[in-house]
């Protein structure tokens, strides 16, 4: 079950892959990004840019040929790409993956990165379908919606129940290699519409014990990025997508405002009062927003790197997530109605913002429940497993 070395990119097996390659590649996605909404998926020269740059190699141990980057390091990246396109910075935060494949046993991540370190993981956790056990391993069938990034992916992970399972309350993951896995399109959405974000069916494949992890459950390698919580990591990497939507919206405003007049005759928007007052709005408060984000990175950063993390820093990393999802969205909409009847074309680049910081903050892992679960933490009070 060795990742398809059919998928992977020689070229970025290199070592010069490195973040410094970014900007060529940001060019490329600003002059593609209208097709990949009707294509509902990044292409794959884009993905294999990615590859080049090092996203699926940078949380992967350097055993492995991989760079083992910071959390912060990661996100900002994420964070690039996302002002460059929305749906390319979702896409491009799955290189978080190879967090959550370190919970796989040491043999098998051997064969995982046989062919080196840029492996693509996609995975449709919720909700959990039922497997069966055989002398093999497990047998799983299924079908998992929102599975995004998966037609450009080497590996597939999907959420299984097992009767009497001893990971307790944590979803155990299946991976499986893509080839095994049928993507069914049907990501007919109003944001992030380039994410490729179909069901994906499985049907009667035999997944071995050893090809499981449990979700958020103890990893097999050691080290501070492997100490750093995997399921926070994953809600940053999604979060942060919001940020660098966010900024490329308020930028996309700046330029517009000293020259756009109104059709009735009113200054043009520079010159306008409210525009002035919402501006400055928007703009303290994504900063506030990104700050906060990666204040509460780098602190939960700084406990990995001496020893165990604590359960309130990561209650905060989760809070700060959702916030700047949210925070986003908000920067997104105000922007969008400062630019008034621009925005409402299916090709403004806000009225994209829009939709695709809308869809972000509507995550399972960024949405109003996560604020929930974040106050009863901060209250003392009980709160539900998986979180944070």
């Amino acid at each position: 079950m060795n990742a398809s070395p059919e998928k992977q990119c020689p070229e970025s097996h290199t070592a010069a892959a490195t973040w410094d390659n970014l900007s060529p590649l940001l060019v490329e996605i600003r002059a593609r990004r209208n097709e990949f909404g009707p294509a509902q998926e990044i292409p794959k020269e884009i993905i294999d840019g990615f590859r080049r740059i090092g996203i699926y190699r940078a949380m992967v141990a350097k055993r492995f040929g991989g760079e083992e980057r910071t959390p912060a390091e990661f996100c900002r990246q994420i964070e690039r790409i996302s002002e460059a396109d929305g749906s390319a910075g979702w896409v491009a935060s799955f290189g978080d993956g190879a967090r959550y494949l370190a919970a796989l046993p040491d043999d098998t991540l051997r064969k995982v990165y046989a062919n080196g370190p840029d492996v693509v993981l996609a995975g449709a956790l919720f909700p959990l379908q039922p497997a069966r056990r055989c002398a093999d391993g497990f047998v799983v069938n299924g079908v998992w919606p929102f599975a995004s990034g998966s037609p450009g992916a080497d590996l597939i992970g999907v959420g299984i129940t097992l009767e009497d399972d001893p990971a307790g309350d944590l979803p155990r993951v299946a991976v499986i290699p893509a080839e095994k896995v049928t993507i069914r399109p049907n990501w007919d959405v109003i944001g992030l519409r380039g994410t490729g974000s179909h069901d994906v069916v499985v049907s009667d494949v035999i997944v071995p014990e050893q090809w499981t992890l449990i979700r958020g459950g103890p990893v097999t390698l050691d080290g501070p990025i492997y100490r750093y919580p995997s399921v926070a990591f994953a809600a940053q990497a999604h979060a942060i997508v919001g940020i660098g939507i966010a900024r490329a919206a308020i930028d996309e405003v700046i330029a517009m405002a000293g020259s756009r007049a109104s059709i009735t005759g009113a200054p043009v928007m520079a010159q306008r009062g409210y525009v002035q007052l919402e501006i400055a709005k928007a703009e303290s408060m994504l900063r506030s927003a990104r700050s906060f984000f990666y204040e509460a990175t780098e602190e939960l950063w700084k406990q990995a790197l001496t020893g165990e993390v604590n359960l309130s820093t990561t209650m905060q990393v989760r809070l700060a997530a959702t916030n700047a999802a949210r925070q986003g969205a908000e920067v997104c909409r105000i922007s969008s109605g400062l630019a008034g009847t621009e925005a409402l074309y299916t090709s403004s680049n806000l009225a994209r913002a829009m939709c695709d910081s809308f869809v972000v903050a509507q995550h399972a892992a960024l949405n109003e429940g996560t604020l929930q679960s974040a106050g009863l933490a901060l209250l003392g009070t009980a709160i539900q497993p998986g979180f944070p």
